[in-house]
């Protein structure tokens, strides 16, 4: 039984990742209280289909985060490519395009990091499939933030290469099916 109050998830994901987004996004609680923000690796400038292929799964809104975006419960926002996102607050998240990290932009560590200052124990953080060590820093540092770290299970990963890295680590609260993303997500929904 969770005892800590969720006030943010964050799930990170790169390559094999998507499939099990959908299968989530169709199986979420409409009211679950808190936000949801994916940070997924994509192409830097391709034109977004992404929100829309969510929304026609999700009972929840889907919604590519702008500059100064304020996140509410109950939503789906997703960090557009080619920037990294940062929280001012637990309220208003920034794009940032600095330089790369891991490769990457958006960064699932610097997401990662930057939500563990502002949430501390309130944050989930939750690692998908990949195939770089994009993550693994951030999920660390949530955990020295006691927030509430998850992982897929490399076994159910299309790509098990960051999974399995952030399992290495051993700094996981749980390793998760695939198929059982949104139930256990569900399950901190807050009343």
């Amino acid at each position: 039984m969770e005892t800590k109050n969720t006030e943010l998830v964050i799930i990170g994901g790169s390559a094999g990742s998507l499939q099990v987004i959908l299968d989530m996004t169709r199986k979420l609680n409409k009211e679950i209280g808190f936000p949801i923000l994916l940070v997924m690796h994509r192409k830097a400038h391709s034109v977004s289909i992404l929100p829309t292929l969510l929304q026609q799964f999700s009972s929840m809104e889907v919604i590519e985060a702008e500059d100064k975006t304020e996140i509410q419960k109950n939503k789906i926002y997703i960090v557009p490519a080619d920037y990294h996102v940062l929280f001012e607050d637990k309220k208003i998240i920034s794009l940032d395009s600095s330089e790369k990290v891991n490769y990457s932009r958006p960064s699932i560590d610097v997401t990662f990091k930057s939500a563990a200052e502002i949430y501390g124990e309130s944050l989930v953080g939750i690692l998908l499939s990949g195939a770089n060590a994009d993550g693994v820093e951030g999920l660390e540092y949530i955990k020295k933030n006691n927030g509430r770290v998850w992982i897929q299970d490399p076994e159910t990963a299309e790509v098990s290469y960051m999974p399995k890295h952030a399992v290495a680590a051993g700094i996981h609260d749980l390793i998760i099916m695939s198929d059982e993303l949104a139930a256990h997500i569900n399950q901190l929904q807050t009343i």
